[in-house]
């Protein structure tokens, strides 16, 4: 029946259907045609919000939105600049390091990419940026948000999988740190062959860097406090998302003062709205796990999966050509709600350390968002600037290769992503 009902939600999907829905109508047929009562559904839905850890998903979106409402941004992105505006490329640089920034402050890659999209898209494109490109940089570059902490994503896999939220948040500096490098060497040899200019003539000066890194010390001060926070028992990562919230008014309120009532009312009402997405792709999501688990989905999964292959390297490889695919088509929190069940057992039958496929994941499942034909950071930048299907796919082909190297080196090395959580909490 679990045949009957996928095709059900991918015809669904295909109608238009909003995701939730999708999800929920497969779901209740089940409860209502199966072989159990139909009032476990409601149980299920029920039972799905009674979490403490999910607490951390609700408070790390308003935490997000809240720090770009309270003037962090536009020092990050004078801070990025800075750092970058050096280097051939120029604008494409800014971008790609504007990412990594705001991967310790939004925790987003949709919000990420339509804040640069808003505020960095328009002067590329002044500057002789072709539209394609531009819209790749700032797509492509996003990604690196869904690996550095506070990441939304992360949280929904440790939560579904039961993996600690701490160990991922620690694991995901080196990735973040890496793709930052890779996407920024990718779009210095583009320069190179285009000729695109650096944004700034001469190497900044260090009182300069030093003067704009002090003034971003609050932005940059938020990911360090967390992880301390975390690692030393000062809260959960579910007390931390009550601690960003509070940090993030702070600093709106008293430190920097941009952060008014009118501002503080916009963050909150964007913040319900994605919010309620999330809450309601979880509650109906819930009714799915219980059936793949009922109709011993992960088990069947499990053993397919080793007879095709028992080896680490090899099975990973498998299981994240199959989520690159499905990212192009479904939106990366329904792909984490609904894959961590039947995925976890299988990773940790062969050994494999859920901290470190959860990165692998991550990175691939939110990759996703960035391809066609349906990634939903594509389709916002795209819309915002106005650019073509065709030219952001050819233009972005280079950007996504390297992430895919990238993504392999992680696969092959697991040191990359495992070495700063060892050493900060352990060997898990």
């Amino acid at each position: 029946m679990t045949g009957i009902l996928t095709l059900l939600f991918l015809f669904l999907m295909f109608m238009g259907m909003p995701v939730a829905f999708a999800i929920g109508i497969s779901a209740v047929m089940f409860y209502l045609f199966g072989p159990v009562p139909a009032n476990i559904a409601i149980q299920k839905i029920a039972t799905s919000t009674q979490s403490f850890p999910l607490l951390a998903v609700p408070l790390f979106v308003f935490a997000g939105h809240l720090m770009n409402e309270s003037g962090i941004t536009s020092r990050l992105i004078s801070l990025s600049t800075v750092l970058t505006g050096w280097i051939r490329g120029g604008l494409a640089q800014v971008a790609i390091m504007l990412s990594a920034l705001m991967g310790g402050v939004s925790g987003s890659a949709v919000a990420d990419a339509a804040m640069e999209a808003r505020i960095l898209g328009p002067a590329m494109l002044e500057r002789g940026y072709t539209r394609g490109y531009a819209s790749a940089v700032i797509s492509v570059g996003s990604l690196i948000t869904a690996t550095i902490p506070p990441s939304i994503g992360l949280i929904l896999y440790g939560f579904m999988g039961n993996v600690s939220i701490g160990r991922l948040f620690v694991g995901g500096i080196v990735p973040g740190v890496l793709m930052t490098i890779v996407l920024m060497g990718t779009a210095y040899l583009i320069a190179r062959k285009r000729g695109y200019e650096a944004e700034m003539a001469h190497f900044p000066s260090l009182k300069l860097i030093a003067s704009r890194t002090w003034e971003c010390k609050w932005a940059l001060m938020f990911p360090i406090l967390l992880i301390v926070g975390i690692r030393y028992g000062i809260f959960t990562p579910s007390e931390a998302g009550a601690f960003a919230v509070a940090y993030a008014i702070f600093v709106g309120l008293f430190v920097f003062r941009e952060l008014t009532i009118a501002k503080l009312l916009d963050a909150l009402r964007h913040s319900v709205s994605d919010v309620g997405m999330i809450m309601l792709i979880i509650m109906l999501s819930s009714m799915i796990g219980y059936m793949i688990t009922l109709e011993s989905v992960p088990q069947s999964a499990a053993e397919f999966l080793v007879g095709i292959t028992s080896n680490k390297i090899a099975l990973m490889l498998l299981l994240i050509s199959l989520i690159i695919a499905l990212g192009m088509f479904l939106e990366s929190t329904v792909i984490v709600l609904l894959l961590t069940p039947i995925l976890m057992p299988i990773i940790r039958a062969v050994g494999i350390d859920p901290v470190h496929f959860g990165l692998v994941m991550m990175t691939c499942v939110t990759l996703g968002g960035m391809t066609p034909p349906v990634g939903v950071a594509m389709f916002t930048v795209c819309g915002m600037l106005k650019c073509p299907m065709d030219e952001y796919t050819l233009e972005a082909l280079p950007l996504l290769l390297a992430v895919i190297a990238l993504v392999t080196l992680m696969i092959v090395w697991p040191t990359s992503v495992l070495y700063l959580p060892n050493l900060v909490f352990g060997a898990g």
